[in-house]
């Protein structure tokens, strides 16, 4: 009896990991929008919103402001005490926009003025 009960949790705990990889290899491709759709989706929308819709990004970046920046704004007559911080960050993403029926854009970048998406450029060229 006792050889029969391991053998029964072996044969479950092997369907189990079977069942588990089997599950994680034939997950459902991340849906893909086509320009438009895209546009009209994510434009003007918050981090969260995307992240909720998409994920994670496969890479972030963040802006840095130029070297003598500072000087050109002074030139211009422009205040930076005055003016409030802006956080700009772009996001990417790999293969979610289709420019036809059965291509993707290699990466679509969504760039983020203050949290929300300002910018969204596709590329096949990185």
């Amino acid at each position: 009896m006792q050889f029969s009960i391991k053998k029964l949790l072996l044969t479950i705990a092997t369907a189990s990991f079977l069942a588990t990889s089997m599950s994680a290899t034939h997950a459902a491709p991340p849906k893909t929008y086509t320009e438009n759709e895209f546009l009209d989706t994510f434009s003007g929308k918050t981090k969260k919103v995307v992240t909720d819709k998409l994920g994670a990004p496969f890479k972030k970046e963040m802006s840095v402001k130029p070297s003598g920046a500072n000087t050109v704004m002074l030139k211009a007559g422009a205040d930076e005490k005055k003016s409030k911080p802006v956080k700009v960050e772009m996001w990417y993403y790999k293969n979610i926009v289709k420019y036809d029926p059965k291509r993707t854009y290699k990466e679509t970048e969504i760039t983020f003025v203050n949290d929300k998406a300002m910018n969204i450029a596709f590329f096949n060229n990185r």
